[in-house]
């Protein structure tokens, strides 16, 4: 799936802090915890709570957060649809990463179980 090059440098470019909060909120609002957030963006970016911590506080871009991140190596089993596109068929490695963060989140506010989240 082809994203626009302006699309992709948007995503690069925004910071990891301003979205953060957004995610936080969604996750709660259906009755799921920061430590299950915290926990699911561990398991896709390999960032433990100080690290996690560190990235919103320097307000690193994506671009920097994916960078820094030991991408999990099932993170290719994460598929489906976000934002109206199949997160498999995203052609931008790092708008792919971004998304494949997103629909972890979406999972995990529709009350979907960690264990199936965190794909093995």
């Amino acid at each position: 799936m082809k994203n626009s090059s302006t699309q992709d440098e948007r995503i690069a470019k925004m910071s990891f802090a301003s979205v953060y909060p957004h995610y936080l909120t969604k996750v709660q609002k259906k009755g799921r915890t920061k430590e299950e957030l915290h926990r699911v963006i561990k398991w896709l970016t390999g960032f433990d709570d100080k690290k996690l911590k560190q990235m919103i506080d320097d307000n690193v871009t994506f671009e920097t957060f994916f960078k820094k991140a030991k991408l999990n190596p099932n993170a290719h089993l994460i598929t489906g649809v976000i934002c109206g596109i199949r997160v498999e068929e995203i052609e931008n490695p790092l708008t792919q990463k971004v998304r494949y963060l997103d629909k972890l989140i979406d999972e995990l506010a529709k009350g979907k179980a960690l264990e199936k989240i965190l794909r093995k």
